[in-house]
């Protein structure tokens, strides 16, 4: 998924509008509009609206990419699935453990 639909995604989840952005991250709602719509936003944009999200921007190695993203999706109101909490000293303790690490 773009990283724009990724924002408009977030900020409908959290209930936001495009006007409460510029309480949010000092920027107007047109602004904001055309960010969403076809921005092509400078990196510290980026950073103040992920922040304004509550979210945060992260590099993640290609070859990495799955495992995040599996990670990500097993885990369901801040408790991790059910296969995943069968081994007890890893994702539990450390769900990054490994995620990054050269294999």
């Amino acid at each position: 998924m773009p990283l724009l639909d990724q924002i408009k995604k977030r900020r409908i989840a959290l209930g936001f509008k495009q006007s409460d952005m510029q309480m949010r991250v000092g920027m107007s709602r047109q602004q904001y509009q055309r960010l969403e719509a076809s921005g092509n936003p400078r990196l510290n944009t980026l950073e103040l609206v992920a922040k304004g999200l509550n979210s945060e921007i992260m590099l993640i190695p290609q070859e990495k990419r799955d495992a995040v993203l599996a990670l990500l999706a097993g885990h369901t109101a801040g408790r991790p699935s059910s296969d995943m909490a069968d081994d007890s000293d890893s994702v539990i303790d450390d769900p990054w453990k490994g995620l990054l690490e050269d294999d």
